[in-house]
């Protein structure tokens, strides 16, 4: 028995020296690490996941040697940058295998300081494309941040902007193949027009372009002059767009006539379309909420077709299906899945909304539109009922019919928080916000509230992004927007300070970009990644 407690306790020892070994291994080998100078850069090039690192020694030679280079510029705290990192290394994956001649490389842009001065960077992420070797002029990159999206762009750069179609077969076949294809029809390349055109091609990499000089394809879609054709699966099948009379091309007319043209009469709200519907040059948004699988809502659709027809290029006119995923939508608007069908009007500019008489929308609709456009239509405001507690906690509640006496109490000054339920920010800074109501609960002239925006709503207070925090001074002073730190300390300085943050606060402060792809240099990625915009969520 003695022997074997022997032996237990001889195990013990061997076990308890091997673990001091072991920490005093692992304390030694991250002092030595630490200890160890960084490694020398040389113009040698590494890569990390088929991404080259660059630095100022080996940029030049990374150009030289590259004909089509993309560099993101990055900091290493940047959110942004974190995010775009998986999808640029598979980026980089894909380009590597499909396309040699095309290389995407990263600066660590925080750490190379000339290089940021060279290229001007002033934020995080920034994308640049070189070409041929030549530093002077990069392209900024203006696609979309994601695989699909850096792999079109960088192909519309670095390839045929818009497709050659010398044969009538060709072009028959580059605009059957496709929903929607803008082909250029010129007498001749080198003009001034097909310059611009094929300028503009390389910029809408959403778009499929195809370009040609052949009178035979001219004949076969009966033109006999220099034009851009757009062709479509849906509506009318083609919309022609005319060059001036001497044969000049406005880029900026030409994409608003492609965006116009490229969305249908009647355009179904998807995530596929989103994009362009909140790209679109037309600001006045005409919503009719259906639910797509009863037939009387799509035949009410087709009845409303006329006059989508006659508001062209002023309103766009949007199918909402009730029936789909789309809760944002609906509870962005106060409309639920048994109101269907039924309409709302929204100015894109201003945020008004207007509401349609829902029994007879054909009839109600007409008008109502006309009112928009004249400017003389009277925009709702969603209101909840007042709760009977909205003063027993230290936080007020308020709500669109009782925050004018409240906010706007003269004797008063009120911090309202104006925040939407299914924001991830709101929902990091409500426990901060109960703090800092319960902090001021016994100051009678200090009141801290919350108002949710998405069920209410204010004519003259515009909310862009969620949290919007506001301070409504006493007196009837105009109201003043908090842009500071989101944490109990600073708040409670802007309080203290009758509404304004000390100056050392103020220039640190925490104001986001609402819902923007880009940290500025010298901050931190949660500064420049904390408000969501209603848009970000639809």
């Amino acid at each position: 028995m003695r022997t074997r407690a022997l032996l237990v306790t001889g195990l013990l020892l061997l076990l308890l020296l091997a673990f001091c070994c072991y920490a005093r291994a692992e304390t030694q080998t991250t002092e030595e690490i630490e200890e160890q100078p960084k490694k020398e850069k040389t113009s040698e090039i590494e890569e990390e996941n088929n991404v080259m690192v660059l630095h100022a020694k080996n940029f030049a030679r990374a150009l030289n040697h590259t004909k089509f280079l993309l560099v993101e510029f990055y900091a290493p705290w940047c959110g942004h940058c974190k995010r775009l990192g998986p999808i640029y290394a598979e980026a980089a994956e894909k380009l590597k295998k499909d396309e040699p001649a095309v290389g995407l490389a990263k600066v660590d842009a925080a750490d190379e300081k000339e290089l940021a001065e060279e290229f001007a960077i002033s934020g995080f992420p920034v994308l640049k494309l070189f070409v041929d070797g030549n530093r002077k002029r990069p392209v900024d990159f203006a696609g979309k941040r994601t695989v699909t999206g850096l792999i079109r762009w960088l192909k519309r750069r670095t390839g045929p902007a818009a497709s050659v179609l010398d044969t009538a077969d060709s072009a028959a076949h580059f605009v059957d193949s496709r929903n929607i294809a803008v082909v250029g029809f010129f007498e001749s390349l080198e003009s001034d027009g097909a310059k611009e055109f094929s300028e503009l091609a390389m910029d809408m990499i959403d778009v499929e372009f195809g370009i040609t000089t052949s009178p035979e394809v001219f004949r076969k879609y009966e033109l006999k002059s220099d034009t851009v054709v757009l062709f479509k699966k849906f509506d009318n099948g083609r919309a022609d767009y005319a060059l001036s009379d001497d044969g000049t091309l406005d880029k900026s007319n030409l994409t608003n006539f492609i965006r116009e043209n490229s969305l249908e009469l009647i355009i179904p709200f998807t995530k596929e379309t989103g994009d362009k519907i909140f790209s679109s040059g037309v600001r006045l948004h005409c919503l009719l909420f259906i639910n797509s699988t009863v037939e009387s809502h799509t035949a009410l659709v087709e009845r409303i077709r006329a006059l989508a027809e006659a508001h062209k290029g002023k309103m766009l006119f949007i199918t909402i299906d009730v029936s789909t995923e789309l809760s944002f939508v609906l509870d962005f608007f106060g409309v639920s899945a048994a109101d269907a069908p039924t309409a709302r009007i929204v100015n894109m500019d201003t945020g008004k909304k207007f509401k349609a008489d829902a029994s007879d929308l054909v009839s109600a609709l007409p008008p109502l539109c006309q009112e928009v456009l004249d400017g003389t239509a009277e925009p709702y405001y969603r209101t909840q009922d007042v709760p009977e507690d909205w003063n027993k906690a230290a936080v007020k509640v308020l709500v669109g019919m009782n925050f004018e006496s409240v906010a706007l109490d003269p004797t008063k000054n009120v911090f309202v928080e104006f925040y939407a339920p299914w924001c991830g920010h709101c929902k990091e800074l409500a426990p901060i916000w109960d703090q800092l109501g319960q902090k001021y609960a016994e100051r009678d002239d200090i009141i801290i509230a919350k108002m949710d925006s998405t069920a209410n709503e204010l004519e003259a207070v515009t909310i862009n992004g969620f949290p919007t925090l506001k301070y409504f001074p006493a007196g009837g002073k105009e109201a003043v927007e908090y842009t500071g730190k989101r944490d109990l300390e600073t708040l409670s300085k802007f309080l203290d300070h009758g509404g304004v943050l000390p100056k050392e606060e103020d220039e640190n402060d925490d104001a986001g970009d609402g819902g923007g792809g880009q940290a500025r240099a010298g901050e931190s990625s949660e500064k420049a990644d904390n408000a969501t915009s209603p848009k970000d969520e639809l």
